[in-house]
């Protein structure tokens, strides 16, 4: 039982049923004794105490009559973290120093932080010590390329040791990441089922989205559970041969998930805290082999070779100095992959390349047949030269298929994803060749529809680059939960109207031609 601080006011615990997502929040009158016995004022950092639990939360304070005098109010993280009834007696005292944000100022001013450095920061966030603000801090110190190589080692570890590591008692458990900034590229269901069919491990966990309109976890999200225990994962994999899990409900790496949350409200994704998430978690989850996947376009997160190639550099000396064996794909990046953008559209994609349906998108088949028959190879399973055969052998046959079903089964039953009751069709209004597509629009389109948060909601897109269309065809179209999400969509699709550029061959004839003047 946790001591009571000598002298503090008690104080009776109400839930306000208010969502501050991961950051526990309290809330005083302004009027509270306690406010003025202790001296807090709003924003303050508190040490909440109750009779078995203890936490710090953030204070805001209420002038109305929410609450009384002797109440005090809690977020729905906080409750739940402090594990509260009605009425429990609840202390408040002012929390010791947290001595690790001195390291976050260093980093602030360009300085190079060590392991231990690291270690403390990460034990911090893990412990509830920092508040979103101070997360923030923390991210946008380590952004824009901030982090060397022996730092971004010395992050992944720390973010390895905050939490669990699985032994799955294997000389070679196998797994994937793509660096993402294409929308649709789900390949990692697809992959995982053919993988798992041809007898590989592959317990697979993956995060859920960040600046993006979905992660696999998402995805997944709708056609099985993926908040596993670590015991219910285990038994999957040891049943199965693989899962699709979310990283998050095990205590892989737990620093990510909440660094996660604030680097998606503040649409950072780093290079050096990508490759620290990435590798923390697959090392965490018992990986030895890894592929990394990096799209490179002009409007992908990697927008050019050179780029791709530092990002793969410093991908190859973290996995060595951690003993993972890394591999690097590069993959083209200039267009989304698949038809959908957007958990439940994605999973709808997965699931017809799986069933082998004739209307299944081919350039997702293509992909995933690609991934997957590179990791065979590099399982040693297969020659090389031989992989891709012997996946699409894999996947034509049914076996993928079959696996896949047994996975979503063993993780709690199989079910079809949701559709948006919303919907709204941009057409072409001329004829036209399509010469461009904005991914970061498009992605931007289907986040503003409500993905990822809304599992139905985002866009299907109908062209490909190449394509020819006449007027009147559909280009692409918006799913939604409600009208005011779909009206956002609409109204950033109508003022971005070359998210889908159309050129006529006169048009494309013109820029070949400027091309050749600029070339000479």
């Amino acid at each position: 039982m946790i001591l009571t601080p000598e002298r503090a006011t008690t104080l009776q615990a109400r839930r306000l049923g208010i969502d501050t997502r991961q950051e526990p929040i309290i809330y005083l009158r302004a009027d509270s004794p306690v406010c003025r016995s202790e001296g807090f004022s709003a924003l303050s950092r508190v040490l909440v105490h109750t009779e078995h639990c203890k936490t710090i939360a953030t204070l805001n304070i209420i002038t109305s009559e929410m609450l009384h005098r002797g109440q005090i109010g809690f977020s729905e993280s906080a409750w739940l973290r402090l594990k509260l009834n009605t009425d429990d007696n609840v202390w408040l005292s002012h929390p010791r120093p947290v001595q690790s944000l001195s390291h976050v100022r260093a980093k602030v001013f360009g300085h190079s932080l060590n392991k231990q450095q690291f270690q403390e920061i990460i034990n911090d966030i893990v412990d509830g010590r920092y508040a979103d603000v101070h997360i923030a801090a923390f991210i946008t110190a380590c952004g824009d390329d901030m982090l060397d190589d022996a730092e971004i080692i010395a992050l992944t570890q720390a973010m390895i040791d905050s939490g669990s590591r699985i032994d799955w008692g294997q000389p070679m458990v196998i797994d994937k990441h793509c660096v993402g900034g294409l929308p649709g590229n789900r390949t990692t269901p697809i992959v995982v089922a053919i993988l798992a069919a041809s007898g590989l491990i592959m317990p697979k966990t993956s995060s859920r989205a960040i600046t993006s309109p979905a992660g696999t976890a998402d995805t997944m999200e709708t056609m099985t559970d993926v908040s596993l225990t670590l015991e219910q994962m285990k038994q999957v994999v040891e049943q199965e041969g693989a899962c699709l899990a979310w990283g998050g409900s095990v205590r892989l790496s737990p620093s990510d998930d909440i660094l996660i949350q604030v680097e998606r409200a503040l649409d950072i994704d780093s290079e050096g805290q990508l490759i620290a998430s990435v590798l923390s978690k697959k090392i965490a989850a018992g990986a030895t082999h890894v592929l990394i996947d990096i799209p490179v376009g002009p409007t992908a997160k990697v927008r050019s070779q050179k780029a791709a190639d530092k990002l793969a550099s410093s991908f190859l000396k973290v996995g060595e100095q951690l003993d993972i064996t890394i591999q690097i794909l590069y993959t083209d990046g200039s267009q989304p992959v698949g038809n959908g953008i957007g958990p439940a559209l994605e999973a709808k994609d997965v699931l017809a390349v799986l069933q082998n349906d004739t209307d299944a998108p081919q350039d997702l088949k293509e992909r995933s047949l690609m991934m997957a028959g590179t990791m065979l190879e590099m399982a040693g399973t297969v020659e090389p030269g031989q992989g891709i055969e012997k996946a699409t052998t894999i996947l034509e046959n049914g076996q993928a298929w079959e696996k896949f079903y047994a996975i979503c089964n063993a993780q709690g039953g199989m079910k079809q994803p949701g559709e948006a009751p919303y919907l709204f069709k941009l057409m072409a209004d001329r004829k036209g060749t399509v010469t461009q597509v904005d991914n970061r629009r498009l992605a931007q389109v289907a986040k503003l529809a409500g993905a990822p948060i809304d599992p139905t909601a985002g866009l299907e897109i109908h062209v490909k680059l190449g394509q020819q269309v006449y007027p009147h065809e559909p280009l692409l179209t918006i799913h939604a939960e409600s009208s005011g999400e779909l009206n956002y969509a609409v109204d950033y699709l109508e003022s971005h109207p070359n998210i889908v550029c159309l050129s006529t061959d006169e048009e494309i004839s013109q820029g070949e031609n400027t091309d050749e003047n600029h070339t000479d």
